[in-house]
């Protein structure tokens, strides 16, 4: 056969899986509803797996692997299709709906906000932005952060979790496994690094870099072009600035801020040293409950997986099957377990889409843990 003979043969193959895989796909539908009314799940995982074996079994040894990818497919998308026409609704999709219907219309103007460092933080930055009025408590680590808003000692707490330069912020990451929250908004800021001095130093005269691990990680070209000179992490790039306006020393610095060269009344010396001119941080604001201001189109979830083969696949192909843009995989280890690890996802979809409930009551049902983070969107 010549090649267009062979495309017109898969042409005709084509039509007959589709057909079939409609006709599957009523079958599966009936299979629930008949199942339903005799009061059992829509999906017999014992039948299932039988007949995954059979449709490999079917396909040739050569060929087995690669058959039980497309079925183990197929199944996902017949449990998920059988779930919706059944009706079913898992507790987390009511809570959402619950918050749907009780979140205020617009985003609040003014609230206490938890933020770790001083004045002139990035956090604090990005809380201005998010928030007309924002009453700040400055707390010393992240974990404070999470703590303020646990404690009710503060509505919201902004936090970074990731850099377009030097990726995520890991230490977030570990918070999120540990407390409760939601998120209600996100923030992108730009970010630009600056050598900071107390007036009269020169270049020549450093011996010591002050400044948060992040920008350290932003700026290693720069600091490469200072050989021999000292850097010294601190808890955030305006710690670092106040630091060094607080010094009697004339040979130290600061990568920090425009706005913390001005608050803390330093001079700069090198602008805009961060290896990158497109360099974004962006921050989570949380809050206690669950909050979803109109809008969301972003949403936020964390899962563990059974530590099996094709495990993730099977999630990533129920998002894929419904159509759903992922934007953003993350993996932690998990402490207590050896080489097991709980995934991030950020999921780009309308709240308000029937899609986006199907899949929160299936990722709920498909994973051995799961927590919804929160749906929200995000200022630029």
């Amino acid at each position: 056969m010549d090649q267009q003979q062979i495309m017109r043969q898969l042409e005709d193959v084509d039509g007959q899986m589709s057909a079939l895989f409609a006709r599957r796909m009523d079958l599966a539908a009936e299979l629930a509803k008949a199942r339903q009314a005799q009061g059992l799940a829509p999906t017999d995982l014992a039948g299932q797996r039988e007949a995954k074996q059979r449709f490999q079994q079917g396909a040739g040894e050569a060929l087995s692997g690669y058959a039980g990818v497309v079925y183990s497919t197929l199944l996902d998308v017949s449990s998920s299709y059988q779930s919706a026409l059944c009706g079913q609704t898992s507790d987390l999709c009511g809570r959402i709906a619950q918050s749907l219907e009780n979140t205020s219309q617009l985003f609040p103007e003014s609230a206490t906000v938890a933020c770790q460092g001083v004045e002139g933080a990035y956090a604090q930055i990005a809380a201005d932005k998010l928030f007309r009025d924002a009453h700040i408590s400055y707390v010393k680590n992240f974990e404070a952060v999470f703590s303020a808003i646990a404690s009710g000692f503060c509505r919201y707490g902004v936090l970074p979790l990731e850099n377009s330069t030097a990726g995520s912020v890991n230490r977030i990451y570990d918070l999120m496994m540990e407390y409760n929250f939601s998120i209600v908004r996100s923030v992108r800021l730009k970010v630009d690094h600056n050598l900071l001095v107390r007036p009269g130093v020169k270049k020549q005269d450093i011996k010591e870099v002050f400044s948060h691990e992040q920008a350290i990680a932003q700026c290693q070209e720069f600091l490469k072009t200072m050989p021999g000179v000292k850097v010294t992490v601190c808890e955030n790039t305006a710690v670092a600035a106040k630091r060094v306006a607080e010094s009697d020393r004339a040979d130290v610095a600061a990568l920090s801020s425009h706005a913390c060269g001005a608050l803390y009344g330093l001079e700069t010396l090198a602008a805009d040293v961060q290896d990158k001119g497109n360099n974004y941080t962006r921050f989570i604001c949380i809050g206690k409950q669950p909050e979803i201001f109109p809008g969301a189109d972003r949403t936020s979830v964390m899962l563990t997986l059974s530590h099996r083969p094709g495990s993730l696949y099977r999630v990533m192909s129920r998002i894929t099957a419904l159509g759903i843009n992922l934007t953003k995989l993350e993996s932690r280890p998990l402490p207590d377990r050896d080489f097991e690890f709980m995934f991030y996802f950020d999921l780009e979809t309308s709240v308000y889409s029937p899609r986006f409930i199907q899949l929160m009551g299936d990722l709920e049902q498909m994973c051995e843990t799961f927590r919804y983070l929160g749906s929200y969107s995000e200022v630029v």
